[in-house]
């Protein structure tokens, strides 16, 4: 049973969480299929930008209920085994070469808010949407998508949404730089569709490169930064789409 459905076209993949009766909650299974997708869609030369969502009446609601009946009785390495899956697949969504834009147009809570936070752009419905750490009102601690938030938001708002654990509607969630674009709910996904098509005009490689530069700036010296990034100049304009783009902008300007 696959709790994900992948389906490309026009070069946007969307990959969709179909458990809506769950609530899209994430549990094993849902964590290894998310996984499993999103390899796939990273292999796909047909997609450039992939469209993340959810089916029903949320985006992701954090775990599944059944599953945390399951965990409080298992031991310290069946935990570790769990949490260590769970941190591969966030990764897995970071280090995806083609640009994620996660649509929510429901509540994305705890690990689901996790979900959409390691997402390039999130696009948020403005009535509907829902963003939340809630993890510290049952015990439980936001440690891996900590890691992401940290670099996303900063210390001030991190501090905020994971020790209060409150709820955040759109617009705040847009203020502090969460959330990229809110929308109207009854445009959501027209507006989503709209900007994949417009990330899908980019250079894959481009966009490929760029992506792990922001992923490895994180940590170094300047100077450090500096050189990597001199590397990674030169070594984007011996790519097949620069060579062409710099030809085609010669024969522009020739014109």
């Amino acid at each position: 049973m696959h709790f994900t459905r992948l389906s490309v076209e026009n070069s946007i993949g969307t990959i969709s969480m179909e458990r809506p009766e769950k609530r899209n909650a994430l549990s094993p299974e849902m964590v290894a299929d998310l996984s499993t997708v999103f390899v796939a869609a990273a292999a796909d030369s047909d997609i450039k930008v992939i469209i993340l969502r959810g089916k029903g009446a949320a985006f992701c609601a954090g775990a599944d209920l059944e599953y945390l009946k399951q965990i409080r009785d298992i031991g310290p390495l069946e935990n570790l085994a769990d949490s260590t899956a769970l941190a591969s697949m966030l990764q897995g969504i970071v280090d995806c070469p083609k640009p994620v834009i996660a649509m929510v147009h429901g509540p994305a809570i705890a690990g689901g808010c996790g979900l959409a936070t390691v997402c390039d752009f999130i696009v948020a419905g403005r009535n509907n949407a829902l963003f939340g750490y809630s993890e510290a009102k049952i015990g439980f601690i936001p440690a891996i998508v900590m890691v992401y938030l940290l670099r996303k938001v900063g210390d001030t708002h991190t501090r905020r949404l994971v020790l209060s654990a409150e709820n955040i509607n759109a617009e705040e969630a847009a203020r502090i730089g969460l959330v990229t674009y809110v929308t109207d709910d009854d445009k959501l996904e027209g507006e989503t569709i709209q900007l994949a098509r417009q990330i899908a005009l980019n250079s894959s490689s481009s966009m490929a490169l760029i992506k792990e530069m922001l992923s490895s700036l994180y940590g170094l010296s300047g100077e450090s930064s500096m050189r990597y990034a001199a590397l990674m100049n030169a070594f984007a304009r011996q790519t097949a789409d620069a060579k062409a783009g710099i030809d085609d902008f010669v024969a522009q300007k020739q014109k």
